[in-house]
Parts: structure tokens; C-alpha cells; sequence
């Protein structure tokens, strides 16, 4: 039972109301709790006691400064700020506060870095370097080719069930942040690999494999589903085969994915809905191009992308008008001669 029933509330309403992740609502209650202790021993009372109406902008400002002063990331300081204004708007809205003290209270800027990627002709190294006589190298090929054909999220990547996965259709159920679903179509190579595993997927299978593993689509050596430090230590040491950036992390394939469509011409709302976001803004970020760019790119329904045969990014959102006639027959072809990856 947490001590500020506030608090309780709020997060219900982020679950029931807001669809939040668990993640996110874990965040929330982090950054809210460490704020009313810090309410707490500035007014030397108790959670029981603390007065919700004495919380003003004088007390946020201390807040912030003090968490200045530990030297915080900016991107930190924004999430707090943020979180905290959130909950403060819920409880002015719900009459447990007179006033919003947070209604004009600016959220720090964040540093925005630029994400890093890998070269097309680095991945098809990586891809092209991978044993897969056995099953572990079946499978790490497998979920390779997914993560940068599909551009999925290491979360969704490690919650896959077998049932996810539509190999007629080359396309993959993935729910992301929020639980939102969404349907990705992946590329040639990366089926391949995928109906390659499938045969040795059952090699996989020990007497460690549990009920709720059996279901997993992807599989551990010894058996049971893969989890998140399992792909990450995989893919530090393939990627330190054929590039020197400093993150080696699943995100660079989610990354790469969306440079090398936007590269290829592709349309950023369409990224945007691949890439499962809300904002716009954040596509963006991924993808580390100017506005200006933003009105030059063409349809990826008129120009087959050279990396096609990796992925079939332009064909999984038509527009409402149609596909343009001997669009799919080019895009074939165009594929079959480039012989890339995605």
C-alpha cells in the first residue's frame, strides 16, 4: 500500500484511463514519490499529514534546484518536471488541489543527441558473417534480420509468441508502448531467416523449457524465452564485428531502419506509423533530419527503395487512393535485382 493515497489514485487513472505501460507507470511513481518526500522534510510532516494545498511554485523551484544540484541529465530533469506536472493537473482536476501550480511550469530541454547507426553495407556484413548450420545461429541471424527489417523495439522483439509471427504474410504482431498493437511487414531476407530458424527451433527445446516458454518465438540455448540482456550481449558482439560506434545497442537497428527508409525516400508518416509513434516530433529525433526535409520525400508507393528486399516498408501503409498500376511488379523486380536486405 503506498502512503500517499494521492498518488494511488493517479497512477489507476494512468493504468485504466491513460493505457500506461507498466514502465512508464513505474517512472511516474518514482519521480512523483521523490517529490512529495522532498515536500515532506521541507515542511517537517509526515505522508500522512502532507497537506496537498500548501504545494506551490516556491516548493517545485526547491525541488528542481535540488535536483540541480545533483547534476542530473537534462533529459532527467524533464521527465521529472514533466511527471510532476502531470500529477498536479490530475489533482487540481479532481479537486484535491485549489490551484495548478504547475500549470506554467517549463519543462527543461533535453539534449538532443543524435542516434546512431550502422551502414547499409555494414549490416549486410554483420548478416552475411553468421553461421546458421546450428540453432543458436539460425536464431541469432533470425532476430536480426527482424529487429533492422521491421525496426521493432527490444521489448517487442523479446515478447514475441510463435502466434505473432505470419510467415504467409511476411508480417509480424508486435504491442508496444502503451500496449498498442500494430502489424509490421518485413522484408525477403529477413523470412528467409525466419523459416530457416523455424526448422531448428526445436533443437532448442530442454528440459528447461517451461509452459510459458514453449509459446516464445524466439528461444535461449538452454530452452527457455530470450529477455532483454540476452539480445543486448548478442548484438554487442556481432555489431563489434563490423562497426566502432560507441552504443552497440538493439536500438541501433531500430535506428538504422528508419535513416535508411527516410534515405530511401520514404515518407516520415509512414516511418512514424511503423516506428509505433504518437508524435511526430519524436520520429524526428529518430531519423535526425531537418524539417526541411520533411517536404521532398516521395511516396514510397512511386519509388521501389533499393534496400527492398530487407523490407517492405512501402507497401505496408497504402495510401486511400490505391496502389499505382504495375507498382507491385516493379517493386518485385526492382527487389529481385538488388538483392539487399531489406
Amino acid at each position: 500500500m503506498s502512503e500517499y493515497p494521492t498518488l494511488q489514485r493517479f497512477t489507476k487513472y494512468l493504468e485504466v484511463e491513460r493505457n500506461a505501460s507498466k514502465k512508464t507507470i513505474e517512472a511516474y511513481k518514482r519521480d512523483i514519490t521523490q517529490f512529495l518526500i522532498f515536500c515532506v522534510k521541507e515542511w517537517q510532516t509526515t505522508p500522512e499529514k502532507l497537506d496537498f494545498h500548501r504545494i506551490d511554485r516556491l516548493i517545485i523551484r526547491l525541488w528542481l534546484g535540488s535536483l540541480m544540484q545533483q547534476k542530473l541529465a537534462k533529459s532527467t530533469l524533464a521527465r521529472k518536471t514533466a511527471s510532476v506536472r502531470s500529477f498536479l493537473k490530475f489533482c487540481f482536476k479532481r479537486g484535491l488541489t485549489y490551484h495548478n501550480p504547475a500549470q506554467l511550469l517549463m519543462v527543461p530541454k533535453k539534449d538532443q543527441l543524435l542516434p546512431q547507426t550502422v551502414l547499409v553495407e555494414q549490416i549486410d556484413e554483420m548478416m552475411n558473417s553468421i553461421e546458421t548450420d546450428t540453432a543458436s545461429g539460425a536464431r541469432d541471424l533470425a532476430f536480426l534480420e527482424l529487429l533492422y527489417s521491421a525496426g521493432i523495439r527490444l521489448s517487442e522483439l523479446v515478447s514475441l509468441d510463435l502466434a505473432d509471427l505470419d510467415l504467409q504474410q511476411n508480417r509480424v504482431k508486435v504491442f508496444g508502448k502503451g500496449s498498442r498493437e500494430r502489424i509490421i511487414p518485413f522484408g525477403i531476407k529477413a523470412a528467409e531467416a525466419l523459416k530457416h530458424y523455424m526448422t531448428k527451433r526445436n533443437d532448442l527445446i530442454s528440459n528447461k523449457t517451461g509452459k510459458s516458454d514453449v509459446k516464445a518465438l524466439f528461444l535461449t540455448d538452454s530452452g527457455r524465452r530470450i529477455y532483454p540482456r540476452f539480445i543486448q550481449r548478442k548484438v554487442k558482439n556481432y555489431l563489434s564485428g563490423v562497426s566502432e560506434i560507441s552504443r552497440k545497442s538493439p536500438h541501433v537497428f531500430r535506428h538504422s531502419f528508419a535513416t535508411h527508409l527516410l534515405e530511401d525516400g520514404v515518407a516520415i508518416q509512414v516511418i512514424q506509423r511503423l516506428l509505433g509513434h504518437s508524435r511526430l516530433d519524436t520520429t524526428n529525433i529518430y531519423t535526425h533530419v531537418s524539417s526541411d526535409m520533411l517536404t521532398d520525400v516521395k511516396s514510397p508507393l512511386d519509388t521501389p527503395s533499393p534496400q527492398s528486399v530487407r523490407s517492405v516498408a512501402g507497401k505496408a501503409i497504402p495510401k486511400k487512393r490505391g496502389r499505382p498500376k504495375g507498382s507491385t511488379a516493379a517493386k518485385k523486380k526492382a527487389a529481385t535485382a538488388k538483392g539487399g536486405r531489406r
